[in-house]
């Protein structure tokens, strides 16, 4: 627990977590526009979870303090709860048995203040179907991987908060 909580105070930690993230956008952006691979709704929004944990992970390289850390750990914490559930949505959709599938939004719900996809279409207007599952990889489609790669991200979000509380609380004394 010591050893992570060290890491996670250095700005390497944060670098390391961006450079994830940015890896996985730069996949999704290959897949898009090289392997053309269109984007749904879901998509979309797992997507922009992606970038919210970019941000989390920028924060505390601009300023390394612990309420930017504060702050960083409650932006990847959400953007990674988000990032499941709308990837779970999504396999409920490509996985349905219904005789009456589910049908996705053609429009992101960005806020009105906020509309990423008419600002940046490349990056985030919806061009592909929910239902899509062309793509796969090792017996799983994108989504699958996706729930994978934000469920990762939440674990090893607990372990940097466990280790946070532990050597902070109950961490043995020094001689």
């Amino acid at each position: 627990m010591q050893w992570i909580y060290q890491f996670s105070q250095q700005k390497r930690s944060w670098v390391l977590l961006a450079v994830s993230a940015l890896s996985f956008l730069l996949a999704a952006l290959y897949f898009q526009h090289a392997m053309d691979l269109r984007p749904c709704i879901n998509c979309i929004y797992q997507r922009t979870a992606v970038i919210g944990i970019l941000i989390a992970a920028i924060i505390p390289l601009i300023f390394m303090h612990f309420m930017t850390r504060l702050i960083a750990f409650f932006i990847w914490g959400y953007s990674g709860i988000q990032g499941i559930v709308v990837a779970r949505e999504h396999l409920d959709i490509i996985f349905s048995k219904s005789p009456f599938p589910a049908v996705c939004d053609i429009f992101p719900n960005f806020p009105s203040f906020m509309p990423l996809h008419e600002w940046i279409p490349s990056v985030f207007a919806a061009t592909g179907s929910c239902n899509e599952n062309s793509w796969q990889f090792l017996g799983m489609g994108m989504a699958n991987w996706l729930q994978v790669i934000f469920s990762i991200y939440l674990v090893i979000l607990c372990l940097v908060l466990i280790s946070q509380l532990w050597c902070k609380f109950f961490r043995p004394a020094t001689k």
